[in-house]
C-alpha cells in the first residue's frame, strides 16, 4: 500500500528533472519558430505580435528557444553544484507552462494588451532567475552565485526588446544585443569548466598523458576581454577601440581553446563537438570586432556565427550529452547524433556565407533554414523518447 502511495506522488518522468520537458521544448520550438520565420520571410506576410517578423524571429531564438535549453541545463546542474533536491514535479510543470505561456503571449501580443503580453513573457526569465538564486544562495554555493545574472540580463533584455516595440525611448537593439551577449557569456564561462574537464577525463581514460591545461591567467585575460568587448558592444555597437577588444578576445580564446587539446578527440563526436562549439565563440568575435572597424564585413555574419554557430551548436552538444549521461545511457555519440551535429554547423556556415554572398542570399539563407530544422527536428526524434521515458537501468 505505501509502495502505491509512493509511486502515485512520483512525479511523471519529464517532470523528474528540468533537462527533460527544457530540452524537448527548446528543440521543437526551435525548428517549429525557425519554419515559420522563413515562410515570413519569403512570403512577407505578418503575425499578430507587436514584433515585426525580423524582431519576433530574434526575439524567439534568444528568449524562446535559448533560454528553455539554458533553463533546462541550469536546473540540472544546480542540483549538483549545491546537493539541493532538484527542481521537480509541480514546480518544475510550473515553470516550463511559464514558459509556453510566454511563447504564444509574444505571437498573439498584438491582440492583448501591451502590459499584459510584457507580464506574461517576461514571468518565466525573471521566475527562472530567482529559483537558480534560491537554490545556490540556500546551500551557501558561493562559487556559482554569478550564474543566475545571465539569466536576469536576459530578463531585463527581453523588457527592452517589448518597450522598443512599444515605442519608448530604448536605443535601437540593445535588447537583443544586450540578450545574445549574455547568452555567449554565459557559454563562455560554462564551457570553461564542462570542456576541458570532460576531455581530460575522456583522455585519461585512454592512457593519453598530453592534457588540457589548468584554468589560469589565460583563461582570465580571454574571458576578461571577451566579456567586455561584448557587453561595450551591446551598448556602443560602433565603438572601433570595442572592435580591437574583441578580436584580441578572439585571439586570446583561440588559444585557450587550443590548449583544451580538442584535436585529440576527433574519434568521439559527444567531445569533440564542445570543441567546435566554442571555435564558433571564437569566430563570432572576430567577425564582430571586424564588422566594428569595417564596412567590408557585415554584423549579419558575425551575429549568425554567435548564434546559428556557437548557440546553436552548444546547445545540441550539450542537450545530447545530458540526455544520455542523465537517463542511464552510455557517453558514445552515435551516427543519427553525429548527423545532428553536422547539420547544425552546415546550417551555421551556410548562413553566414549568406550573409555575405549578395544574390545568392536568400537560397542560402533557405539552405541554412532548412539545415538547422532538420537538426532540431531530428534531435526532439533521436532523444525525444529519452527525455520522456524513465531512467534507463
Amino acid at each position: 500500500m505505501l509502495a502505491v502511495q509512493a509511486a502515485k506522488r512520483e512525479p511523471r518522468a519529464m517532470l523528474t528533472l528540468a533537462f527533460r520537458p527544457f530540452f524537448l521544448a527548446a528543440s521543437l520550438w526551435s525548428a517549429l519558430a525557425l519554419a515559420l520565420w522563413i515562410v515570413l520571410f519569403i512570403t512577407g506576410r505578418a503575425l499578430p505580435s507587436r514584433f515585426n517578423p525580423l524582431s519576433w524571429h530574434i526575439h524567439e531564438m534568444l528568449f524562446g528557444f535559448a533560454l528553455a535549453a539554458i533553463a533546462g541545463f541550469m536546473l540540472t546542474a544546480i542540483p549538483n553544484w549545491t546537493g539541493r533536491t532538484p527542481i521537480r514535479g509541480a514546480p518544475l510543470g510550473g515553470l516550463a507552462l511559464l514558459w509556453v505561456l510566454g511563447r504564444v503571449a509574444c505571437l498573439t501580443s498584438a491582440l492583448i494588451p501591451f502590459r499584459l503580453a510584457a507580464a506574461i513573457d517576461l514571468a518565466f526569465p525573471f521566475f527562472l532567475c530567482a529559483v537558480a538564486a534560491r537554490e545556490i544562495i540556500a546551500a551557501r554555493n558561493w562559487r556559482n552565485l554569478a550564474m543566475p545574472v545571465p539569466i536576469g540580463a536576459l530578463g531585463f533584455a527581453d523588457l527592452l526588446m517589448y518597450l522598443e516595440s512599444a515605442g519608448f525611448a530604448v536605443p535601437p537593439g540593445l535588447g537583443w544585443r544586450l540578450g545574445l551577449a549574455a547568452i555567449i557569456v554565459l557559454i563562455s564561462v560554462i564551457a570553461g569548466r564542462i570542456v576541458p574537464s570532460f576531455t581530460r577525463n575522456w583522455l585519461v581514460k585512454r592512457g593519453v598523458t598530453g592534457l588540457p591545461a589548468v584554468h589560469g591567467l589565460l583563461d582570465r585575460a580571454a574571458l576578461g576581454s571577451l566579456h567586455a568587448g561584448l557587453i561595450g558592444w551591446a551598448f556602443f555597437p560602433a565603438s572601433w577601440p570595442l572592435g580591437v577588444l574583441l578580436l584580441l578576445a578572439a585571439a586570446l580564446n583561440f588559444w585557450r581553446l587550443v590548449r583544451w587539446r580538442g584535436a585529440a578527440t576527433f574519434s568521439e563526436p559527444l567531445l569533440s563537438i564542445l570543441h567546435a562549439g566554442y571555435a564558433w565563440v571564437i569566430g563570432g568575435a572576430a567577425l564582430l570586432g571586424a564588422t566594428m572597424l569595417t564596412s567590408a564585413i557585415p554584423e549579419a555574419a558575425a551575429i549568425h556565427a554567435f548564434t546559428a554557430g556557437a548557440i546553436g551548436t552548444m546547445i545540441l552538444a550539450i542537450m545530447t550529452r545530458v540526455a544520455l549521461g542523465h537517463t542511464g545511457r552510455p557517453l558514445e555519440g552515435d551516427r543519427v547524433t553525429a548527423l545532428i551535429y553536422v547539420l547544425v554547423n552546415l546550417a551555421a556556415a551556410t548562413r553566414v556565407v549568406g550573409s555575405v554572398a549578395g544574390g545568392w542570399f536568400l537560397p542560402l539563407v533557405s539552405i541554412s533554414a532548412a539545415l538547422w530544422v532538420a537538426s532540431f527536428a531530428l534531435f526532439a526524434i533521436r532523444y525525444g523518447p529519452m527525455l520522456t521515458a524513465p531512467r534507463a537501468g
